[in-house]
């Protein structure tokens, strides 16, 4: 395993003494719900701390855990040898230095993505050694200028990887840190002979994680697979919903329902025959006007909480361009806004849990 070591003694003690601990997820996600309203929401690092470093490398993860996040989020895509490794997406080109890798400049090619062309360069057309001879680079520099001091320095690591950092971190911390693994584009991965699912399944009953109690969430915008998961794995799973559209498993399969049918009372309770929870994108939750100021929170979280579903929301970022108009503070996008004033409005609808670029914010929040 690669071991990434953070710089800052300073950084990393304060951000010891400031975690929370909460108590490990449960099986049945009852406890994940009990443990949220008494103790405050919990906190997923968002692709690591993505505010901080490079999205999915292990220094932006190592930061987020350090920061006081109860989990880290690592999304899967796959490689051509079958490996399950850490992006945002297939197409690489925007979070890696492959376009400036001559070797690699002819596998660059346009692929349709979930029913979109997109042109780049694509996981599943390289092996895990070739992935390992690039570097990860931040996906937002003109939002994040200070995170392009890291480009070139951190490689793409695999799910075990991943694990294996969570299990040092927590002996070290005194203190569970989980993993919420992401299966990316399942329809697309399962119509090119390389799923996901087996994949994750086996890695995390390798680990020895696909058991009751094991500190891990798996999550999809999907449902199909969600519900092949269901009899695999003995963790929760949590059902994302996106702010409009449709899953693409739904759209593939002809069927017209769409993200906001999952959310009326039939879909809640479809959802909680095959998951413990939604992950729904902070819109659905409170929605905002035509100038981008928060209006009233909906009913979701009370609606999902009536039918035994936990909700954790995404996604808590500190600038400016991200915020609400109602909590910006300047009209510099990059600068940070009133983060503070947005989390509060967000926890006093009760939600469970939040995924967080800035994970300190997020932990520094729920001490209200």
């Amino acid at each position: 395993m690669v071991r990434t070591r953070i710089v800052g003694a300073a950084l990393t003690a304060l951000a010891v003494a400031g975690a929370v601990v909460l108590p490990s997820a449960s099986a049945s996600g009852e406890a994940e719900v009990a443990s949220s309203r008494g103790g405050g929401p919990l906190v997923v690092g968002h692709r690591g701390a993505s505010g901080y470093r490079p999205e999915h490398t292990l220094a932006a993860y190592e930061l987020a855990a350090r920061m006081g996040a109860d989990y880290i989020e690592p999304d899967l895509v796959v490689t051509k040898d079958g490996r399950l490794v850490a992006r945002h997406e297939n197409e690489i080109g925007g979070t890696t230095d492959v376009a400036a890798k001559p070797e690699f400049a002819g596998r660059r090619t346009t692929k349709v993505i979930d029913g979109t062309p997109v042109t780049g360069w694509f996981t599943e057309d390289f092996t895990l050694a070739e992935l390992k001879t690039l570097r990860a680079k931040e996906r937002i520099p003109d939002v994040r200028a200070r995170n392009t001091l890291y480009d070139g320095r951190f490689p793409v690591p695999t799910l075990e990887e991943v694990i294996d950092l969570s299990r040092r971190l927590s002996r070290e911390l005194g203190r569970d840190i989980g993993i919420y693994p992401e299966t990316k584009h399942p329809t697309y991965f399962q119509d090119i002979g390389l799923p996901l699912e087996p994949r994750l399944v086996d890695v995390l009953t390798r680990a020895g994680l696909n058991r009751p109690g094991a500190k891990v969430y798996v999550q999809s915008f999907e449902v199909a697979n969600l519900k092949q998961l269901k009899s695999k794995l003995r963790v929760p799973l949590v059902q994302l919903i996106n702010g409009s559209g449709a899953p693409y498993d739904f759209v593939k399969a002809g069927d017209k329902r769409t993200y906001s049918d999952l959310l009326t009372p039939e879909g809640l309770r479809e959802i909680r025959t095959y998951a413990h929870g939604i992950g729904a994108a902070k819109d659905r939750i409170i929605p905002r006007d035509a100038s981008g100021r928060l209006l009233e929170p909906t009913t979701l979280v009370r609606d999902a909480h009536a039918r035994g579903l936990i909700v954790h929301a995404w996604t808590f970022r500190n600038e400016n361009t991200f915020l609400p108009a109602d909590f910006r503070t300047s009209a510099d996008p990059a600068a940070y806004g009133d983060a503070f004033g947005e989390y509060a409005r967000f926890y006093a609808t009760g939600l469970d849990g939040v995924f967080a670029d800035n994970p300190d914010t997020a932990v520094e929040a729920r001490r209200g």
